[in-house]
């Protein structure tokens, strides 16, 4: 989606905004393509004493597998990003402001990177998921197992040999 900005940076203290659907099914993230829904995007530009600034808002559902238990799970995600946008950089490129030659913006492509940078670096069913039992592999969500958790592992036995 391509914004035009002109009426914003020519004119102090005016808006533009946005509503719009992001396609991100083709979207792969740890081999899976987890987002199958479109993204919702509200997009809002604004001037304030010459500073422009984007707000974005995001919301989508992530289907996925627990990296704890393994268990699917679907989860409702909302974003809330902000952006300073420039017309041109001087000098080197700066990662705090984004340039908007022609007053124009790429809305797609930053909205997808943002979401991208902002997923966490595991995904969990639940806060408190109990994960898998390391012995016999039951998922500790569902049933207690009856596994000897006093087991040690035989390769610290020697370490257990020091303390007595």
């Amino acid at each position: 989606m391509l914004f035009n900005l002109r009426d914003v940076f020519v004119s102090q203290n005016s808006k533009k905004q946005v509503d719009y659907l992001l396609d991100l099914s083709d979207l792969s993230i740890n081999g899976a393509c987890p987002i199958a829904s479109p993204v919702e995007v509200h997009a809002m530009a604004e001037n304030r004493a010459g500073l422009v600034k984007l707000y974005l808002d995001t919301s989508f559902v992530y289907h996925g597998c627990c990296d704890r238990c393994g268990d699917e799970f679907e989860r409702n995600i909302t974003n809330h990003f902000e952006h300073i946008l420039v017309l041109t950089l001087s000098g080197d490129s700066d990662d705090e402001y984004i340039e908007t030659p022609d007053y124009e913006l790429e809305l797609d492509e930053l909205v997808t990177a943002d979401i991208i940078l902002d997923m966490p670096s595991k995904f969990l069913c639940k806060d408190d998921c109990k994960g898998l039992c390391a012995v016999c592999g039951k998922n500790l969500n569902n049933d207690k197992c009856s596994c000897n958790k006093d087991r040690t592992d035989p390769r610290l036995e020697v370490l257990k040999q020091l303390l007595n």
